[in-house]
């Protein structure tokens, strides 16, 4: 199978195969020098970053992605600003910036928006987070910061604790895991419990336990992928309220754990890992705020054809 990835739109991980996703991993690797020294290889390409949800790591990540690899950005970090606050609607805003830039990536509330987005647009379209179901390319860096402190990703033991019915990062996650052999343990709540369909695919592929106890597991785990109850998704805020610190990661929750376990978490943290942990050998999210980086370097420069 040839590997194309020019002009490729990136919505969802499950588009990619396990060849596809190391290479990935691969080109990434490529650009951690180049970020230091950056480069001119996409002199002359725009990209335009639509966000109509609020975001820090992954607009900045990108923009900075694309201005170390030589280009130049455009877009809005809030709706408000835009034709949108006029009426205008969300094809029409597309269709709009196509005829701007070379490349888009986009952030909205509402489920499919991307695949809507890639339906209408000349250019690629590059999924940064839509609704509660994918988060493609922060999957990526995951996979990527997992691989580059573990030295693999095959044969670990992986914990997913906190919002598995809401959380987007975690179902990207959960899927391009299902490429891998990888024993996964869901760590949640009852009411946010992974949605029965994706659960039963991913239980299909791989080894996959769900708990409520971080304690049953924390002495076996290689990796530990924290995410934030997410109060922006619940239909009730009051069921919010009532799950809102369920979990937390302190010292004592680490007290059994290997030596080697490295602590992931997408961010925003609001109080689900303790400043403290900060201070540890486990922790390894800035780490990974830093791999997102080289990873949208890497996905900017395959899906422009700037590298192969």
């Amino acid at each position: 199978m040839v590997m194309e990835f020019r002009n490729r739109n990136i919505i969802s991980i499950q588009d990619f195969t396990r060849k596809e996703i190391d290479h990935v991993l691969k080109t990434s690797q490529v650009m951690e020098p180049v970020a230091k020294i950056g480069s001119s290889m996409l002199r002359g390409k725009i990209l335009a970053t639509l966000f109509f949800e609020p975001s820090t790591r992954t607009r900045l990540s990108f923009e900075a992605a694309m201005q170390k690899l030589g280009g130049s950005t455009i877009g809005f970090s809030d709706a408000e600003t835009s034709s949108a606050k006029k009426g205008e609607n969300f094809v029409d805003t597309i269709r709009t910036v196509e005829n701007y830039a070379d490349v888009i990536a986009l952030r909205h509330r509402l489920e499919g928006a991307a695949s809507v987005a890639a339906e209408y647009s000349r250019v690629p379209i590059i999924n940064s987070g839509t609704g509660a179901q994918e988060h493609p390319t922060q999957a990526l860096i995951d996979l990527y910061t997992i691989q580059k402190e573990r030295g693999q990703i095959d044969n670990l033991k992986i914990a997913v604790i906190g919002d598995l019915r809401y959380g987007r990062t975690v179902h990207s996650l959960v899927k391009a895991l299902m490429q891998y052999n990888v024993e996964l343990f869901l760590v949640s709540p009852e009411i946010l419990r992974m949605q029965g369909s994706l659960l039963r695919e991913v239980k299909s592929k791989i080894s996959v336990t769900e708990i409520q106890s971080l304690d049953e597991v924390m002495s076996e785990i290689d990796v530990l992928y924290v995410t934030r109850i997410q109060q922006e998704r619940f239909p009730d805020p009051g069921e919010y309220v009532k799950l809102k610190g369920t979990y937390r990661v302190d010292l004592k929750s680490v007290k059994t754990a290997k030596k080697d376990l490295i602590i992931l978490h997408p961010l925003p943290r609001i109080d689900e890992i303790a400043p403290e942990i900060d201070q540890t050998p486990y922790a390894r999210y800035f780490q990974q705020v830093g791999n997102g980086l080289f990873v949208r370097m890497a996905i900017l420069s395959l899906v422009l054809g700037a590298t192969k």
